[in-house]
């Protein structure tokens, strides 16, 4: 059953006040049908280690005012980003929700120069009043943005072959609790030619609670190194299901 933030407000008010705040719940761990593997904590914790020393001022000055999110970290998840694409040196990347475009922009900066961003929405990003991306960040193609809800089985399917070469896909889209689930859903239609990693993002909101505990392959939650409403990182194999 999903709750509306009204609802849940009515139970209980914050505890304390704060810019932003949002309501989840604490699980154990020993009867989560997943765990870590060896293949996710040296990815995170390089990818962690990398992110002490990112530098995302230039996002930042593309901003009009604070706070300036790109260099926010622990507590945001752009320099995290930045540190996987060293990490794990993907040839492509795929974006579910470009939304203003700093998520691509960060990884963009240290994507190798070889490898492309392939970012999906609803929207053009143009369409965006907030948007922070340019036209020349696009001039290169490294940086491609196609239009289209990848929830739907036929527009999923309808770039298979873009999605099944992905290394890195990072799933940003609208956590109302189905949404991220069909996107999982359809990840089990294409057939992935290697091992990959899935960033999701706001898994520590609501609507999220059920959807990251339910995810049955490898997985690590990283909120404390990415966004506080939640990060966690995925092991996708070929053949892998929920």
């Amino acid at each position: 059953m999903l709750f509306s933030k009204k609802d849940i407000r009515k139970i209980m008010p914050p505890p304390f006040p704060a810019r932003h705040s949002e309501y989840s719940m604490i699980f154990s761990l020993d009867d989560d049908p997943s765990r870590a593997s060896d293949y996710l904590v040296p990815v995170a914790l390089e990818a962690v280690r990398e992110a002490r020393g990112i530098n995302l001022d230039d996002l930042c000055e593309r901003m009009k005012a604070p706070p300036y999110y790109p260099n926010i970290w622990p507590g945001e998840h752009y320099k995290l980003l930045a540190g996987l694409m060293i990490s794990l040196k993907p040839r492509a990347v795929v974006e579910i929700g470009t939304s203003m475009g700093l998520s691509a922009l960060a990884m963009k900066k240290y994507l190798p120069p070889e490898s492309k961003i392939f970012t999906f929405d609803i929207r053009d990003w143009r369409s965006d009043p907030g948007y922070f991306l340019r036209e020349e960040d696009f001039a290169d193609g490294r940086l491609v943005q196609f239009l289209g809800d990848l929830s739907d089985r036929a527009v999923f399917l309808k770039y298979g072959e873009i999605l099944k070469d992905a290394d890195f896909i990072f799933l940003d889209a609208s956590k109302d609790g189905v949404t991220e689930k069909r996107f999982l859903e359809n990840f089990r239609l294409i057939p992935f030619r290697d091992r990959m990693l899935i960033l999701l993002d706001d898994i520590r909101l609501w609507n999220m609670l059920k959807i990251w505990r339910e995810i049955s392959v490898p997985k690590l939650d990283l909120t404390s190194f990415g966004h506080w409403s939640g990060t966690g990182i995925v092991e996708w194999k070929p053949g892998s299901r929920l």
